[in-house]
């Protein structure tokens, strides 16, 4: 049997790491040496230029890509074995057997393909890396933990698209160090995520506050700080609370910390979302699990719109509907609120910025302009002294 084919068979018989073979590099891997063994030099050139062109798009390394892909893999190996602690020689043994077959399909060159065709130079090149793919896999199992399976190995901030966790392309890349006052509930927020982050009991928390005072910043920038520490975000909107319940019986099991976050919070009376999110911090029949916390921010304190209708009715009425309006803010077990700062807090908030990013200008000057600034726009708030210095650094 020559080498390809036998390399062939080999990563067809992977268990272990089954759902490689789901990824586009591994498909046209196999399909290229499915073509090797074939006798047609077109049929092969243009699998070749295929598995190259994708790995292009990775990386001109095919040992990184494999080594990689083989870390990231969720499979049942990391499930059982890892997270479980469960142990099986049976799996172990096929873990090694499974690791010297992907360790030697990383090794691939041009080189081994040029019987393949009757000009060696129509082949492109990449490069290899010599890896021991058994002590990587074992080094990497001892920071499961903070560095994560599967799609949260890669990202640290995901939504919800179709019901799905997608991972968060690009996402906001807002820094502790950049925020300036508010130093106490921004504290809070923090020494909470390590309480959830060191094993310890967390909080599902409420940020209330008026709109630009950097509620939704605070926690993105927490998340940012901590990423590598195992913490990740996953953004809910209000339409999707009811599939919050699915998503911890997914994220029960893994290594890393989960915020769930559920931004810009509130609701009109009648909204099934209240009870859902009712019931799902507090009393519902799936529990939120210890890796898990809620964290929703909201420019309503009760979260819950009142009209003219609302307050129709007798005392024993009026006695209900504001007992339920407050038993769901109650139930978060921290609520921080990020007030309108003052003339003189906005005036520190925009000295510190000013000074942050090089503005130059007299404190006299300054002062005036971010309070007109601030006049126009809404009025101050962190968000109006971040936008005025932006128009400052652009010569506006």
């Amino acid at each position: 049997m020559n080498t390809l084919n036998n390399r062939n068979l080999k990563l067809k018989s992977l268990s272990i790491f089954q759902t490689l073979h789901t990824q586009p590099l591994f498909l046209t891997v196999q399909y290229l040496l499915d073509k090797s063994q074939e006798n047609d030099e077109l049929l092969f050139v243009e699998a070749y230029a295929k598995f190259v062109s994708t790995l292009y798009g990775i990386s001109e390394n095919l040992s990184d890509c494999i080594l990689n892909a083989v870390l990231d893999s969720e499979n049942v190996y990391v499930k059982r074995c890892v997270l479980e602690g469960t142990s099986s020689i049976i799996l172990s043994n096929e873990l090694d057997r499974e690791l010297k077959i992907l360790e030697d399909i990383s090794c691939l060159k041009p080189t081994d393909f040029y019987d393949c065709v009757s000009d060696s130079s129509m082949l492109a090149n990449w490069e290899t890396t010599t890896y021991d793919f058994a002590v990587e896999y074992t080094q990497r199992m001892k920071r499961i933990h903070t560095c994560g399976i599967g799609i949260y190995a890669n990202y640290h901030m995901f939504i919800l698209q179709d019901s799905k966790i997608s991972p968060v392309q690009h996402p906001d890349p807002q820094q502790l160090s950049e925020f300036h006052e508010y130093n106490r509930e921004r504290n809070l927020v923090i020494q909470n995520t390590l309480a959830l982050l060191n094993g310890n009991k967390a909080s599902n928390i409420l940020l209330y506050g008026d709109a630009g005072t950097g509620k939704s910043s605070t926690i993105k920038a927490v998340v940012n700080a901590y990423a590598k520490d195992g913490l990740r975000l996953i953004e809910v909107k209000k339409n999707q609370l009811y599939l919050i319940p699915r998503i911890i019986e997914q994220l029960t099991s893994n290594p890393l910390k989960f915020i769930l976050f559920v931004d810009d919070l509130s609701f009109q009376g009648n909204d099934e979302n209240f009870s859902t999110l009712k019931s799902i911090l507090e009393g519902s029949t799936s529990a939120i699990s210890n890796n898990i916390c809620i964290y929703a921010t909201s420019n309503r304190r009760h979260l819950v719109k009142e009209d003219h209708q609302s307050r129709i009715g007798d005392e024993i009425h009026l006695r209900d509907t504001l007992q339920e309006t407050l038993s769901l803010s109650s139930r978060f077990g921290l609520t921080i609120t990020f007030s309108t700062p003052d003339k003189k807090e906005y005036i520190a908030i925009v000295d510190e910025m000013a000074k942050q990013h090089g503005i130059t200008l007299s404190a006299d000057v300054l002062h005036k302009k971010a309070e007109a600034y601030a006049i126009l726009h809404y009025g101050r708030s962190p968000r109006s002294a971040k936008q005025f210095i932006d128009l400052l650094k652009n010569g506006i």
